[in-house]
């Protein structure tokens, strides 16, 4: 590890891994579906499983990527990427990540055709099911993802130290062909690093302090980006703990100048970020402070799951961003198209309640958090 793929402090940026795990799957998944007799193909990142970074990386030290193919359905493949780094010093090693991610084989010769995978050898058939499950369950929470892929991050003039406007970034890139498949689209990597970048400023904006990656919930990579594309990530603080901040980051994509498809949403995700001393202790994290306009807001967490809901005020029209798990709305006692109904009219009352008891009795299977949003006055 070098010092430009480190932070100030010496700390190797968590994008930086996200890349080097990416380029491990992208060769071991291209490999294997090249293995058979199909039609010559690349593989191509859909999705990053939550990846925990257990442990820091520093200057100096150097990184050990490996791969290992876990299931393969008829047009996707797990793959189990573990990165440990070795002080070549001291001979001291220590596994720094260890993550999930699943690729799709894009013909050579087209490059909007998935080709089929060829089936490995599981050991027992226990593992193959549990493969299935998981492949199943990656499947919906895709799904989900892109149904929500509608929000916007709008410039906030003069905001309030602590909020989500006065940490919100972006960054603006022209993709070139260095950022590229052979096929010509982005690297799954490349968009990773970005996004990290993105999210690294919103924290260290919010925080003032040295921060560090500390996990990444599921990367979907939901369309391809084309060589010649200009891309904007935007991130935005999302919520808070005592020690830790969650931030939404996502890419927009414009296509060539010549094509007729409109900006699109390429890929979400959220990122975790803690505030650390020079001394590289963690640090308390000033709480996120979330108003709007004439509206207060009170927001209750459970340590177990986060819960937060956005509200933009343009034009005089509301817009609402519910990004609680819909499995958790029928107990909550409220729909997200509601709650997106009343935010669309300024004049609503907003009369949704829940009995504190409940949430206090509730279960972490059952309990998501819960938003109240109060008109002031």
């Amino acid at each position: 590890m070098r010092p430009d793929d480190a932070n100030i402090a010496g700390n190797v940026h968590g994008g930086t891994v996200l890349k080097m795990i990416e380029e491990a799957g992208a060769i071991i998944s291209t490999r294997h579906c090249n293995s058979g007799q199909g039609e010559p193909c690349v593989a191509a990142l859909a999705r990053v499983e939550r990846t925990d970074f257990l442990s820091p990386m520093c200057i100096g030290e150097v990184a050990n990527v490996s791969a290992e193919i876990t299931y393969t359905s008829k047009h996707s493949v797990e793959v189990q990427v573990n990165v440990m780094s070795e002080n070549i010093l001291t001979g001291a090693k220590k596994v720094t990540n260890k993550a999930t991610l699943w690729y799709v084989p894009l013909s050579l010769k087209n490059v909007n055709k998935v080709v089929e995978v060829p089936p490995i050898q599981y050991t027992h058939k226990e593992q193959e099911d549990e493969g299935r499950k998981r492949y199943e369950e990656q499947k919906l929470e895709r799904l989900e993802t892109k149904q929500r892929n509608g929000d916007v991050i709008l410039p906030v003039i003069n905001p309030e130290p602590h909020t989500v406007g006065y940490s919100q970034s972006s960054l603006i890139h022209l993709v070139g062909p260095s950022d590229c498949t052979l096929l010509g689209f982005v690297h799954g990597g490349v968009t990773m690093k970005l996004m990290d970048e993105v999210a690294g400023i919103v924290a260290a904006r919010h925080c003032k302090t040295n921060i560090v990656t500390a996990s990444v919930d599921a990367i979907n990579f939901h369309e391809k980006i084309k060589k010649g594309s200009v891309i904007t990530i935007s991130g935005r603080m999302t919520f808070t703990s005592n020690k830790s901040m969650e931030i939404e980051v996502f890419v927009d994509a414009d296509p060539f100048v010549d094509e007729p498809q409109e900006r699109y949403r390429a890929v979400s995700a959220f990122f975790t970020y803690v505030s650390l001393s020079k001394e590289g202790k963690p640090l308390p994290v000033p709480q996120l402070l979330v108003s709007s306009q004439g509206w207060s807001w009170e927001l209750t967490a459970f340590s177990w799951l986060s819960a937060i809901a956005l509200l933009c005020c343009k034009h005089g029209s509301f817009q609402a961003a519910c990004l609680l798990n819909t499995k958790y709305f029928p107990y909550l006692g409220f729909s997200c198209d509601a709650l997106r109904a009343s935010l669309s009219n300024k004049t609503s009352s907003l009369n949704y309640s829940v009995e504190k008891h409940r949430l206090e009795q509730a279960s972490p299977s059952q309990a998501a958090g819960w938003v109240f949003v109060i008109p002031s006055g």
